[in-house]
């Protein structure tokens, strides 16, 4: 394909064309304007009414208001860059495409722009010259505002692809936007989509789809954008339960968090894996043995045992005095109820009410027995039954008695049996658990232990008190409300006049005590993220070679419908958990009904670059194909030996020059290095800069030093500088890198 320079004077007559045609598209995207802002002013105007309704429940008010406020964001961030493209069809028709769909109203709803995401806007990112699709040309805009700057023409079926004297054509929007300075976060592609990306985009299936491939290829912008389709084609399943993305830290969670709400879709939850817990504090790290037991599945026989062993017999009989006698819960009695209490099949803390009732059944018959002997026998049911009553009463609040069941069934939490396992190496044998779990600080949470965490509320069950009490107000706000009605009607001057309406005829018992219930005015995605058992519509996640088996158990739970997409890249695994195969991660949840699609083209890292990292990736994942870059930055990679004394200022010196450049920049390096950050720190993330310091230490420490070198190289969007204190390790020395200053 040609480009041509639509600025310059070669050719007159050519640009008085091209000038006339961007005069054209501009008066039609602000006919589209005025449609747009007509339209959003309604939603306005629809949603301030939903505010001050008082129809309908307050349930389903709250409903209409937060539809409302999410079709008028979807319309908001669409102001900008309204309209990005046209296709021409062979038969003459002309679509337009856009953000959001705006249809004629006086004209049977004709499409005046597509929405990206409909079926009949797909020839604009999959049509080929050799699949037009029934296409004749496509037309790119770019924008500054609503204002048309520029655009592009690709005519298909021409030689070159070129124009017919209506504008430059080519990918020059893709590689403007791949060529663009990085801005603080991922920007969508909604415009530049390429044809492998939408076949993923658009993927017809519902259940779990792998989005495999190397740095560069957009696998995660990819994922994301599926959700945004999704959620157009099957908004009323997925929208009401959310979105939940997750990710390997908070930095890269800024990072990708505008894209979706730049396409419309705020019912995101974004969260990584150590959060998922709400409110745990997260302030250790483990050591890789420790991450490697606490990930496999065999962790659960693990915290099984651990549950068990909190139960136990009494090695001696313990005496419970009542006010008329004295009786004992004893070995025998204890291991029956514990028994009973396993067999109902309840979490623990749940099954204890088993254990309870056994026990106090056992306790009154045999104070009854007691109490009774020579005077009582079972056939006086009436007087035996009496005496359990009185017994029943009086153990409610006997402390002894209840001091004996939380010693021989405790109530349990998560958190304090997994700090209690921990730092008792005597429960760590009992529980069969690995030495390495051990540590003096059994509450100094890691991110391994989230899973385990999560984990143990299945296990242990939860403390239902609260729930019966929320009930118990809600039924006495009704028995209220009741009462005020009744009074409100006995008020009444009651007529003869058979219209006359009664209290009743207005409000019942139930909407008068709703008026009661303080409004959860917080939207969808903060009840989601405050909820541990709220369940998703769908979930994307990102890095997902770093998730252990573990990891996955806590994700299948958040979404029983298993609607995911997932996204990953093997050879930048480097935890010692991580998933080596998608095929046995998956397995136990979805066999045989997941997806895998690869993405081949690098966009982010040019050529030269990813040059480098190809040698890298050849020594450490020989079997594994690099990405093929798409362009080249014309900046070649550098080197620089320095001293200990050096380092400092070779530093310095690389931040100044960034510092004078439109951009970003970063310095990834080994603990220790003043102003680095560790390459697991910038994973998913991208830069204009990148200077990689120490790499021989990067190699040289971590279970997976090379993956983490191959990170650090393939972050760089133009330009790439490596200092090195140590000759280049065998892995390196064989590297195109040009020696610098």
């Amino acid at each position: 394909m040609s480009t041509q320079n639509h600025g310059s004077t070669v050719d007159d007559g050519w640009s008085r064309n091209y000038e006339g045609e961007l005069r054209s598209e501009q008066n039609y995207v602000d006919g589209l304007y005025e449609r747009f802002d007509a339209e959003r002013s309604r939603l306005g105007t629809r949603y301030r009414a939903a505010l001050r309704g008082d129809g309908g429940t307050l349930l389903d008010r709250d409903a209409e208001v937060r539809a409302l406020a999410g079709q008028m964001h979807r319309w908001n961030v669409a102001d900008h860059g309204l309209c990005f493209g046209r296709l021409d069809g062979n038969s003459g028709e002309r679509r337009y495409v856009g953000r959001i769909g705006i249809f004629d109203e006086d004209d049977d709803y004709e499409p005046l722009l597509l929405d990206w995401r409909a079926p009949a806007a797909r020839p604009f990112y999959v049509a080929t010259g050799a699949n037009p699709e029934d296409m004749r040309r496509r037309r790119q805009f770019r924008s500054l505002g609503r204002r048309l700057v520029e655009f592009t023409d690709e005519v298909f079926g021409s030689p070159d692809g070129a124009g017919d004297g209506a504008g430059p054509s080519s990918d020059a929007a893709l590689l403007a936007a791949v060529n663009a300075p990085r801005g603080e976060g991922m920007r969508d592609i909604v415009a530049t989509i390429q044809a492998e990306q939408d076949e993923i985009i658009r993927l017809d299936h519902p259940g779990v789809l792998v989005i495999e491939g190397g740095p560069g290829t957009g696998k995660t912008v990819v994922a994301l954008h599926r959700v945004a389709y999704l959620l157009y084609t099957q908004r009323k399943r997925m929208e009401s339960r959310g979105v939940l993305v997750v990710g390997p830290n908070a930095d890269f969670l800024d990072h990708i968090g505008r894209v979706l709400p730049s396409l419309g879709e705020t019912n995101v939850v974004f969260t990584t894996v150590g959060d998922l817990v709400p409110h745990l504090n997260i302030s250790a790290e483990d050591t890789p043995e420790a991450a490697a037991a606490k990930g496999a599945s065999s962790i659960l026989a693990v915290l099984e045992r651990a549950v068990a062993d909190r139960t136990r017999v009494p090695e001696t009989p313990v005496p419970i005095d009542l006010s008329d006698v004295s009786v004992r819960i004893d070995a025998e009695t204890a291991e029956w109820a514990i028994q009973e209490a396993r067999a109902s099949g309840r979490p623990h803390n749940e099954a204890r009410a088993v254990f309870i009732d056994v026990v106090t059944w056992v306790v009154t018959e045999r104070a009854i027995a007691k109490i009774g002997r020579g005077w009582l026998t079972r056939d006086d049911r009436a007087a035996w039954e009496h005496l359990r009553a009185d017994l029943l009463d009086e153990l409610v609040d006997h402390a002894g008695f209840n001091t004996a069941l939380d010693e021989l069934w405790p109530v349990l939490t998560p958190e304090g049996l997994l700090a209690e396992l921990y730092s008792s190496p005597e429960r760590l044998h009992a529980a069969g658990a690995h030495a390495s779990l051990w540590r003096a600080e059994g509450d100094a949470w890691t991110v391994s232990d989230v899973p385990l965490l999560d984990e143990l509320v299945d296990l242990l069950g939860r403390d239902r008190s609260g729930e019966e009490a929320a009930e118990r107000e809600r039924q006495e706000r009704a028995a209220y409300a009741a009462g005020v009605l009744d009074l409100m009607v006995d008020r009444e001057d009651l007529m003869d006049d058979e219209d006359q309406l009664l209290a009743r005829d207005v409000i019942d018992a139930e909407s008068l005590a709703e008026r009661f219930l303080e409004r959860d005015s917080r939207d969808l995605a903060e009840r989601a993220a405050a909820d541990r058992d709220w369940t998703y519509g769908h979930v994307v996640v990102d890095e997902a070679q770093e998730l252990s088996a573990m990891d996955w158990r806590v994700l299948m739970r958040r979404c029983p419908s298993r609607s995911f997409t997932i996204v990953g890249d093997p050879a930048q695994r480097r935890s010692a958990a991580g998933t080596r195969s998608w095929e046995d991660a998956l397995a136990p949840y979805v066999p045989g009904r997941w997806k895998h699609r690869a993405l081949t083209v690098n966009y982010r890292t040019p050529a030269e670059i990813m040059a480098v990292a190809g040698a890298l990736l050849a020594e450490f994942a020989p079997g594994v194909q690099p990405p093929e870059s798409v362009r080249s930055s014309g900046f070649r990679p550098w080197s620089r030996l320095v001293t200990d004394e050096q380092l400092a200022g070779a530093i310095d010196e690389f931040v100044a020059q960034e510092a004078a450049r439109e951009g970003t920049s970063v310095v990834i390096g080994p603990p220790g290095v003043p102003g680095a950050v560790p390459p697991s720190a910038t994973k998913g993330l991208e830069f204009d800069a990148v200077l990689v310091v120490a790499p021989e230490r990067i190699l040289a420490e971590g279970p997976r030093g090379a993956a983490d070198l191959y990170v650090a190289l393939t972050r760089a969007t133009q330009r790439l500088g490596v200092l090195h204190r140590e000759p280049l390790a065998e892995s390196l020395a064989g590297l195109d890198l040009v020696q610098a200053g």
